[in-house]
């Protein structure tokens, strides 16, 4: 009869010296059974596309001071994204950065710790999470259970227990009912409990209400208009195609005040004839405006048709001013001196009368007296589009502000410098705040010799310009961006 072999952890132990032995788990002795296996992580349910393209893009906004609305296009198109995924992608990619400082309170209040007390990365995910709890109609338990999954991915089902824990008690009420908690008395601090409702930095919303003036009881519409998405405007290229033939074109509407502005219904614009050929280009109507009241302002003597366009970097406004130089016979210089903005410059002005100088404005070296129009159109916060940089208002700071206003100052008096008597300077900056608008202004009318020309009627037929002489457009009165615009005239 054959003797069967011995089996582990019977009869005597079949592995020579030094041979431990084992229990039936496998485990020498004396070793816990957790000592052998590290701890089984649960398996967790990663985003789905669009989510995780909406978090990437609030990380690289966090980590990289980058823009949201250059990232998360080429992102959606890297990844294959389309459709309902697409506009869900950006909803809350957008809408997260347009509301970080309302959610940010929210998520404080509901941890009971600051927000710079918790890790960057869960910070970012509960706010994806609180935005669709708070502001979509996305059900509360998709909005917790996919962010909590992601937590735990990301780290582990502590910090996933926390981010649940955190996102349950800001379910516990809507956006309404947090507002009413965290929001600055509507009775004491009128401006504060709008900045708050609205999602702004109060200190851009005290900046708006300055600059509504006897109107500051808008102010609750002119944020909530930062909060939409702006429509996509063209300007059809003057001598080249008209705006009905470009509305029937791209099937779009006539613009109310630009005579070059069609309002685009959907769809890429780059993708459109009329874009890639050049007959066209992607222009906010207030920029439109900006552009052609630089060649309507009455000039004391001929105009020469030599025209300047001092801060012409990316080109648009240059395109629309040299278009419309190239019918009457004149030239555009324009001066640019960052390298890619120039080079875009020149890509938006081929086959225009364009001369691109890569200089300082300030310093030109351009001779003294040499133009008969020079638009000014100055770096500055950007606070009238911020529809359309959804996380700048919170990057922006009020030490921006004096910091600007020199820059628009010294640039504004380069202008004057160079325009001949008689000729016109218009100053025009993407910003209500009256530090950059009417104080640079001010300043110019007691250092330089210029006077203010009425600016509202080179707008025509925009009206609720404001009280003049100067031109303030808003998003929720005119649909653009809150452009403002004065024009100056040189002593003869």
């Amino acid at each position: 009869m054959t003797e069967r072999p011995e089996r582990a952890g019977r009869g005597k132990p079949q592995g020579g010296k030094g041979f431990q032995k084992r229990d039936r788990t496998g485990a020498p002795p004396g070793r816990d059974r957790a000592q052998q296996r590290p701890p089984r992580r649960p398996r967790r349910t990663p985003l789905d596309p669009a989510r995780q393209a909406a978090f990437d893009v609030l990380r690289a906004v966090s980590e990289r001071d980058a823009y949201a609305n250059l990232v998360l296009p080429a992102m959606l198109a890297e990844r294959g994204i389309h459709g309902r995924d697409a506009a869900f992608a950006t909803e809350l990619a957008y809408g997260s950065c347009r509301t970080l400082g309302l959610l940010d309170a929210v998520i404080a209040a509901a941890a009971g710790r600051p927000i710079d007390q918790i890790d960057p990365v869960l910070l970012d995910l509960l706010r994806l999470g609180s935005y669709q709890l708070l502001r979509t109609n996305v059900a509360g338990h998709a909005a917790v259970s996919t962010t909590v999954e992601q937590a735990g991915i990301e780290f582990d089902s502590v910090r996933a227990g926390f981010v649940n824990g955190v996102l349950r008690t800001i379910s516990g009420r809507d956006e309404a009912g947090w507002v009413a908690e965290l929001a600055p008395p509507k009775d004491t601090d009128p401006v504060g409990h709008l900045a708050f409702v609205n999602a702004h930095p109060r200190w851009i919303a005290q900046s708006f209400a300055d600059a509504l003036g006897a109107h500051a009881g808008e102010l609750d519409a002119a944020l909530a208009a930062d909060n939409t998405r702006p429509g996509v405007h063209l300007a059809a290229r003057p001598g080249v195609l008209t705006a009905d033939e470009l509305a029937a074109a791209v099937e779009g509407t006539v613009g109310r005040y630009s005579p070059y502005a069609v309002y685009l219904g959907g769809g890429d614009p780059g993708r459109l004839a009329a874009v890639r050929e050049d007959k066209a280009l992607v222009q906010d109507e207030g920029s439109q405006l900006v552009a052609r009241a630089l060649t309507l302002a009455p000039l004391v003597g001929d105009d020469g048709g030599r025209w300047l366009d001092l801060c012409s970097g990316p080109g648009g406004k240059t395109a629309l001013i040299a278009a419309i130089a190239a019918q009457q016979g004149g030239t555009v210089t324009a001066i640019e001196p960052a390298s890619r903005r120039a080079d875009l410059v020149e890509q938006n002005t081929r086959g225009l009368p364009v001369e691109v100088l890569r200089v300082d404005g300030r310093e030109s070296s351009l001779q003294p007296g040499s133009f008969d129009r020079v638009l000014v159109d100055a770096p500055c916060t950007g606070l009238g589009a911020l529809r359309r940089r959804p996380e700048a208002r919170w990057r922006r700071t009020p030490a921006d502000v004096p910091v600007l206003a020199k820059l628009q100052r010294e640039l504004l008096a380069a202008a004057i410098a160079l325009v001949r008597p008689g000729g016109v300077v218009l100053y025009a900056t993407c910003s209500p705040h009256l530090a950059e608008t009417v104080g640079v202004v001010s300043d110019a009318l007691r250092r330089h010799p210029v006077t203010a020309l009425d600016t509202r009627p080179l707008f025509a037929p925009a009206d609720q310009l404001g009280d003049g002489p100067h031109v303030q457009l808003w998003p929720h009165r005119h649909g653009t961006d809150a452009m403002f615009a004065a024009a100056l005239q040189k002593t003869v």
